[in-house]
């Protein structure tokens, strides 16, 4: 059913109840596990400026250790829980805004399945910062599982 499972995190605790629900159903469905970390260049940009955020984009994140270091941190988690359990992962790190840069990488990757986290905001906190998991699931033509913090889908 699922041969291409898409895990996107950000290192968090909410991404991580995530990722354990993407192992169980990579299992289930002798997927490959395909876990994404995305620079938010949006959020970046106040922080990095202009030009090393251009780099970012055009992909040259290896002029920048301690971003490289935390993308790395991310998805090799999910690469050790995944092997634990003898599934294939892939390990992927883009730069952008993160609900674009998850679809783009599901129509790109023929990602059958997306499981993710979400931080559980609501009212004034989510108009203002949005909500990369409810931009996922109105933008992308696969399912979607989205996990909260505690571990509830």
């Amino acid at each position: 059913m699922y041969d291409n499972i898409l895990v996107p995190t950000d290192g968090s605790d909410t991404a991580e109840v995530a990722v354990a629900h993407a192992i169980d159903l990579a299992e289930k469905y002798d997927a490959t596990v395909h876990a994404l970390y995305v620079i938010d260049v949006d959020a970046t940009s106040y922080s990095l400026g202009t030009e090393q955020v251009d780099r970012l984009r055009q992909g040259h994140l290896d002029e920048m250790p301690e971003v490289k270091a935390s993308a790395d941190a991310a998805t090799g988690h999910v690469a050790e829980a995944a092997a634990e359990r003898g599934i294939s992962v892939e390990e992927h790190v883009r730069a952008g805004q993160p609900a674009r840069a998850i679809r783009k990488f599901v129509d790109e990757n023929e990602i059958g399945l997306v499981v993710m986290g979400s931080h559980g905001r609501s009212g004034l906190s989510r108009a203002l910062l949005g909500s990369v998991a409810e931009k996922v699931l109105r933008e992308t033509q696969v399912p979607v599982l989205v996990v909260d913090e505690h571990g509830e889908d």
